[in-house]
Parts: structure tokens; C-alpha cells; sequence
């Protein structure tokens, strides 16, 4: 197992999709998701601990993952480092995977990695280092021009998801959880490939699931991500988190045929207002 090193030269994974899922100049991009955020509402209140948000091509997906992320920028000057987890669409793994690069780049610029909140994650068991799973993957990629767009300044913990248990998941992202400089994002999309009518059905359900924290009525029908979204169900079941749904729509309503859809759906999780000397966790234990 490749270990978390601090390389001697400077380690850039570079954009894999720019001019596919999103726009490659740099001008354009930024246009785009400024755009997407403006469009999307914020619903007041502090910003969410996680969220879970779509990972397509932007004429798809972008207007749900603009609404999870317009709750995140609320928190612009606050957040300095987000735990990225999504899953492995390319590379076929057991367990987690880290990178031991020092920055992910896209057309905006580099996001530097948290060297860490890599050693913590490389500690746990069944994280490993896999810069061959990061090269090509998009379920990542496509997040940073959101997180660069919404965030001031901030270093990544990068983590794609294999075969994994909820709880093996959890407590990576349980791990990493750190305090108010810290964010949660959960990449996934839902159905794939129903007539419009059944995907609405499919992920209503699943929203419903994910909303009541029922990680035990996930399956890979309800989404590509469907263990990732489970191990911060986990998480979020042992720390007393509550989830709201933000927007809930597909492929079909975006961009798209009614005839063969991609559910795309927006959560955010918000952590409990604890008692006076007693931390959130202590309280969800009871």
C-alpha cells in the first residue's frame, strides 16, 4: 500500500473532463457557475456541516448542485478544508481511496490538498493510496468549480469510494469531521436510465430514505453513490445530524428526453444546537 509522502517535486492531478462535463475556458466556467448560484435560492439559517450534490455534466445537473452549494456560501470565510467523497466510477477497488498529490487543478486554479486530513484518513484500515482511481474519475472533478466559486480559500481531502460498508465509509468521513473550518460533500446522483414517471417515483423514494436517515433502504437502483450517501447516513445517525431535501429533479427536467433520465438530487445535513456544555456528539449517544 502506497503511503500519504510530502513529494519532493509539486504533484498536480490535472482536469480530466473540462470541455466535457464542464466548460474548459476559464472565463466561461466562471460564468456559468456564477450564474447556476444565482439562480439557485439560499434558504437562510447557518450553513449546512454536509451536503450531498449531483455529479453530471452541468446543463444537467448544475442547477441541483448550485442549490446545495448557494447554502455553502454562506460559510465563504469560515470554511478552510472539505472532505470530497464520492464514488469510483472508472476503478474497481476494495475499501477507499486517497491521493498523494498536492493539488487537484481545474480551469479556475489548483485546489491544494490537506496533507492532514490525508495522513488521518490513511490511518483507518481500509484507505489506501490510488492516484490511478483519481486520474480519470469526474464524480470528484466536477465539484471544485463550485466549491472554488463558493468558498474563499480552502485545501481538499480527496476520497472516492470502492466496495465499502456504510460504516467503513462513516468513519472516514467521521475522521475527517473536524469543526465549523470543515465541510462535508457527498457526491452522487440517483436513478439511472428510467422513463421520467418511474425515476420521479424511484427517487422520491430515495430522497425520503435519505431525509430520515434509512441508509437499510439504499441499494445501487437508488443511486450510483448509494454507499457513499450511506456512510454519512451513518454519520450522521451517530452525531445527531438532521437532512433536508433542496431541490430534487432530473436529467428530464434540465436538459434532457423524458425517455431515459438521471435523477439528480440536493440534501444538506445540519448539526444540532447542543446544550450548554455538551458537544452535539455526547448528545446523539443518549
Amino acid at each position: 500500500m502506497e503511503k500519504i509522502n510530502s513529494p519532493a517535486g509539486h504533484r498536480v492531478r490535472l482536469a480530466a473532463h473540462a470541455g466535457r462535463f464542464y466548460p474548459a475556458d476559464p472565463d466561461q466556467l466562471r460564468t456559468e457557475v456564477l450564474t447556476l448560484l444565482a439562480s439557485a435560492r439560499s434558504n437562510g439559517g447557518p450553513s449546512p456541516k454536509a451536503i450531498i450534490a449531483p455529479h453530471a455534466g452541468y446543463m444537467y445537473s448544475g442547477p441541483i448542485a448550485a442549490s446545495a452549494y448557494a447554502q455553502l456560501e454562506r460559510a465563504r470565510d469560515v470554511v478552510r478544508r472539505v472532505v470530497l467523497v464520492g464514488p469510483s466510477h472508472f476503478a474497481s477497488f476494495d475499501g477507499l481511496a486517497v491521493s498523494n498529490a498536492d493539488a487537484f487543478a481545474t480551469p479556475l486554479g489548483s485546489v491544494q490538498l490537506d496533507r492532514e486530513g490525508l495522513a488521518l484518513a490513511c490511518a483507518l484500515p481500509r484507505v489506501c493510496v490510488d492516484e490511478s482511481a483519481h486520474r480519470p474519475e469526474h464524480s470528484l472533478e466536477v465539484h471544485l468549480p463550485f466549491l472554488q466559486s463558493v468558498l474563499s480559500g480552502f485545501r481538499l481531502v480527496p476520497v472516492l469510494v470502492g466496495h465499502a460498508s456504510e460504516k467503513e465509509v462513516g468513519q472516514v468521513i467521521d475522521a475527517l469531521w473536524g469543526g465549523p473550518e470543515t465541510r462535508v460533500v457527498i457526491s452522487s446522483d440517483l436513478s439511472h436510465y428510467h422513463d421520467h414517471a418511474r425515476a420521479c417515483a424511484l427517487d422520491s423514494r430515495t430522497a425520503c430514505a435519505i431525509e430520515t436517515l434509512r441508509s437499510d433502504l439504499l441499494s445501487e437502483q437508488s443511486a450510483c453513490g448509494w454507499e457513499v450517501i450511506a456512510g454519512m447516513l451513518y454519520v450522521a445517525r451517530r452525531r445527531g445530524l438532521g437532512c433536508r431535501i433542496i431541490d430534487l429533479r432530473n436529467s428530464g427536467d434540465t436538459a434532457g428526453h423524458h425517455d431515459r433520465v438521471v435523477g439528480y438530487g440536493a440534501f444538506v445535513f445540519d448539526e444540532p444546537s447542543a446544550p450548554r456544555g455538551q458537544t452535539a456528539l455526547e448528545g446523539s449517544q443518549r
